[in-house]
């Protein structure tokens, strides 16, 4: 009885303490948003993009006169509704104080900082360091921004951000056992094939200064 006990634990993988979903967009209300727990709250940003871009790419509207026409009305309506509140002994409008507090704008700072850092040394390492294979990732990776990015304009980007967003997410968390099979087996060909890349550029690097050192 214990040996097959023992042979059917050893049998079995072993698990493997993976990160859900819910925590690692950071297990908060715009977790539950993005994985449409909140499914109200989801559905009307949902639709409210959908909306706003129909108007901003095929109404032909301008985004800074559209923002400039909404605060217009939202400022003449609450206007109205204090005046007449005066008037007639009624409530004022439920308006909350709005300020940024300074540890919002610190972290904020500090994030941004961080990033701006990074960049700072992957430019530093691709010039001064003399970096070929990251060189060669940022070209990559900037190319690829850039044919995306005349593909589509802006507002179209953001929007596919936000769709992406709404669906990725919920989808992954869904069949996460399954893609990470399937990414399991396409990062094992990916890197066999950025060792082949790798190997080929470094042998062409490496051919012309062995040459120069055998005629010196």
């Amino acid at each position: 009885m214990g040996e097959d006990t023992h042979s059917t634990a050893s049998s079995s993988p072993p698990s493997v303490n993976r990160i859900s979903v819910y925590q690692a967009l950071g297990g908060g209300p715009v977790a539950e948003i993005l994985l449409w727990k909140r499914r109200s709250i989801a559905a009307f940003l949902l639709a409210s993009s959908t909306t706003l871009w129909i108007i901003f790419e095929f109404a032909g509207y301008n985004p800074l006169s559209f923002v400039a026409n909404v605060f217009l009305l939202l400022v003449v309506i609450l206007f109205f509704w204090a005046k007449s509140a005066s008037l007639l002994n009624r409530p004022l409008p439920p308006l909350p104080d709005l300020e940024v507090s300074d540890e919002f704008i610190s972290n904020a700072a500090e994030a941004a900082c961080v990033w701006v850092n990074h960049v700072l040394a992957v430019a530093r390492d691709c010039t001064i360091g003399r970096d070929v294979i990251l060189l060669l990732k940022v070209n990559l990776v900037l190319w690829v921004v850039s044919y995306i990015g005349s593909l589509f304009s802006f507002l179209t980007l953001v929007y596919i951000g936000v769709v992406v967003s709404f669906t990725i997410p919920v989808m992954y968390d869904k069949y996460q056992d399954l893609v990470d099979e399937k990414l399991n087996v396409a990062h094992k060909v990916i890197q066999k094939q950025y060792r082949k890349i790798d190997d080929c550029i470094l042998s062409k690097i490496s051919g012309p200064v062995n040459k120069d050192k055998k005629t010196q």
